[in-house]
């Protein structure tokens, strides 16, 4: 389980780069949907309350939508804190998923787009 009281100088550092091009969940309409390619899957994203989505896509994890949690998106996998509530291309996106008892990463994000 991650750990959110962090100093200062981690929360910087999981910061995405200026250079992120992609979104913060809290900047979307809830029934917003975001079509989000990895390099392994696609996945479509409903967006809900706060950072719980409706996500689809993954062939073991999320073939059918299911709630899952968003905790955010990390530049490398062995980063530990993400940058929360944000979904950005060149990153991994990382959430929790009811069902299994650990926090999941996805293969590098390629592209994020908002649909109508």
């Amino acid at each position: 389980m991650l750990h959110f009281n962090l100093t200062k100088i981690t929360n910087l550092l999981a910061r995405p780069q200026k250079a992120a091009q992609g979104v913060y969940l809290k900047d979307l309409a809830e029934g917003a949907v975001l079509d989000i390619e990895t390099q392994h899957c696609h996945y479509r994203l409903v967006k809900g309350a706060d950072t719980h989505v409706r996500l689809s896509g993954h062939p073991m994890f999320c073939p059918e939508p299911i709630e899952v949690n968003i905790e955010g998106s990390i530049a490398r996998r062995e980063s530990l804190v993400p940058s929360p509530g944000f979904i950005g291309r060149g990153l991994y996106l990382v959430y929790k998923h009811p069902g299994f008892d650990r926090i999941i990463t996805t293969s590098r994000i390629l592209d994020v787009r908002k649909l109508d």
